[in-house]
């Protein structure tokens, strides 16, 4: 039978002795997990089960919890984020414990959501409510859908989302979706793949409880195959609009042949006439639809900024541009119980004592592959540029002996995340090896703990486990205090708009060519739209973009074609 070795965590304080944890997997057995902690055996125990159970990984560090500073009660934080999330009822506290509890996790929020946005958000719950699935609202929409005709305006309207491709671009096209259906007031459903269920909880209100409307899309929804919607779909807007089956001229006061489903096609193989949805004149044709139904794995926002009859809702809705991602994610993706779990478990048995924790996120492309050596370079060149990770003296000397965890020098935990774990090897080398500097005008001993909660080898598509390890390990890193990302990964876009902070971001290895500047700080924290329609050629010449606008857009630092949001 075959099996499996995860090195799972490793702490060195200075010159002192290396702590590792190794786990063997079994195939169709219970995972066992033998803790080394300075030479002694601990009991053994996965790190994904109770921490209740689990051994702290510490040679010093204590294993007591430590408040973020947004911190718990005690310490003031805001549960409710600044109102960004809807207080009383609504919400079963058990079921989704994450909403609660997050706040004493994140280390800041540096933008505020402004009273426009709250207001839209109360409204988009109230909309919710009185048209989600169990509605008469929602009865009567299926019912013409069914039909086939589209004469009568519904009450309510749809926009359901068919997020796929990787775990980081379905969470972005959550995002910019729900901001879609806000921006045209409709109620936004969701159709999950079944690798993707049970990674969310119930994010607006009501929607807890057997009666409750909910966000999911019934499953006897009457559009069959969903997933088989493509760019080659006749119900797409670009192929309607190529068979004159729907008309893109807003001068008409009721288009000709409105359906009343159209499917929305903004992947990233999105064609020419696909490309109309960022046009004006079409968002007033799309208006008068009942049902879109949007597949997308890009994060299509700074192109909505693009669209006039979008822009001041927008600017009301977000003074700072940055702050899109961090403040909808924020609102509308809490883990649920069984992911949050994992993340609490981990958190607290091996980080939560650290005075600092910083985080590192290391993907490397198969179209943009380097060997190893040369990218465990170029993180540590990034490294030495940005003054990322703790320094160390380079001396053979072992550091004086630790008594304790609050006295004699600073901890930090150091958080890798990648699907390999040859970085993570060579980190916790570094510093079981060489003693830490410390930083700052106390001096003293710097103690440095390396973790990495799992090495995946290769990302596994379809495989629902291996996504909600993957969100846990996104949300582990929103913990952080400094973020060095890898550039043009979603998974490391979402983990810094969470965490609320501009990562330093490695660029990518183009051409199998290792990048002459190792890395980049980032101008903002929003994700990169890696595929933008070309505008001159999107509308036939029409746009027209405000200066106020493209001076918040411009092109990525992590990829010349791509834009994003900035301030």
């Amino acid at each position: 039978m075959a099996t499996r070795v995860k090195k799972l965590g490793g702490v060195a304080g200075g010159g002192g002795a290396a702590v590792r944890v190794v786990g063997v997997v079994c195939a169709m057995a219970v995972p066992l997990f033998a803790l080394l902690v300075l030479g002694g055996w601990a009991s053994a125990s996965t790190v994904w089960q109770s921490a209740a159970r689990l051994t702290a990984v510490t040679a010093g560090f204590t294993n007591a919890s430590k408040p973020s500073a947004t911190g718990d009660a005690a310490t003031g934080a805001d549960e409710l984020f600044g109102g960004l999330l809807a207080a009383g009822g609504g919400f079963d506290r058990g079921a989704c414990l994450s909403r609660h509890e997050s706040p004493r996790y994140y280390k800041r929020s540096p933008f505020s959501p402004s009273p426009y946005l709250l207001q839209k958000l109360r409204d988009y719950e109230a909309r919710h409510r009185r048209c989600g699935p169990g509605t008469p609202g929602y009865a009567k929409s299926v019912e013409q859908l069914r039909s086939g005709h589209s004469s009568e305006v519904m009450e309510c309207n749809y926009l359901v989302g068919l997020p796929y491709n990787g775990l980081g671009n379905r969470m972005l096209s959550l995002v910019a979706s729900f901001l879609y259906a806000l921006l045209t007031d409709r109620v936004f459903l969701v159709h999950f793949p079944d690798d993707f269920a049970d990674h969310f909880c119930e994010p607006f209100p009501g929607g807890e409880g057997e009666t409750a409307t909910t966000w999911v899309l019934p499953p006897d929804f009457p559009v069959a195959d969903l997933w088989r919607l493509g760019v080659h779909s006749n119900q797409s807007y670009g192929n309607l609009l190529a068979a004159k089956k729907i008309t893109g001229d807003p001068a008409r006061e009721t288009p000709v042949s409105v359906p009343p489903c159209v499917y929305l096609h903004l992947a990233h193989d999105l064609r020419g006439d696909d490309e109309r949805f960022y046009c004006n004149d079409d968002q007033l044709v799309l208006a008068k639809v009942n049902w879109l139904l949007l597949q997308s794995d890009l994060y299509f926002v700074p192109s909505l900024y693009a669209i006039p009859e979008f822009q001041d809702e927008l600017r009301w809705m977000f003074p700072a541009k940055e702050s899109v991602t961090h403040l909808l994610a924020r609102y509308l993706l809490h883990p649920s119980n069984s992911v949050w779990g994992m993340v609490m478990r981990y958190h607290h048995s091996y980080l939560a004592s650290a005075a600092e924790m910083i985080g590192v996120q290391i993907r490397m492309f198969s179209w943009a592959s380097i060997p190893v050596d040369d990218m465990y370079k170029q993180v540590m060149a990034c490294s030495s540029q940005e003054r990322i990770l703790p320094d160390t003296d380079g001396g053979d000397a072992p550091a004086p002996a630790r008594t304790n965890a609050s006295g004699g020098g600073a901890t930090t935990a150091i958080l890798v995340t990648s699907l390999q774990a040859e970085y993570y090897e060579r980190l916790k080398g570094r510093y079981y090896e060489h003693a830490a500097t410390a930083s700052g005008a106390g001096g003293g001993r710097r103690w440095v703990g390396v973790f990495q909660p799992s090495h995946e080898e290769k990302q596994e598509m379809g495989k629902r486990a291996h996504n909600q390890k993957a969100l846990a390990e996104i949300y582990l890193l929103s913990f952080a205090d400094v973020l060095l990302t890898s550039g043009m990964s979603t998974f490391g876009y979402m983990s810094s708009a969470l965490a609320g902070l501009r990562p330093a971001m490695l660029l990518t290895a183009f051409n199998h060519k290792v990048p002459r500047t190792p890395c980049v700080r980032a101008v903002s924290m929003e994700p990169c739209f890696h595929k933008p329609p070309p505008a001159a050629a999107t509308c036939q010449g029409k746009l027209a973009v405000s200066e106020n606008v493209t001076r918040h857009i411009k092109r990525c630092e992590d990829l010349a074609g791509g834009l994003k949001l900035f301030d």
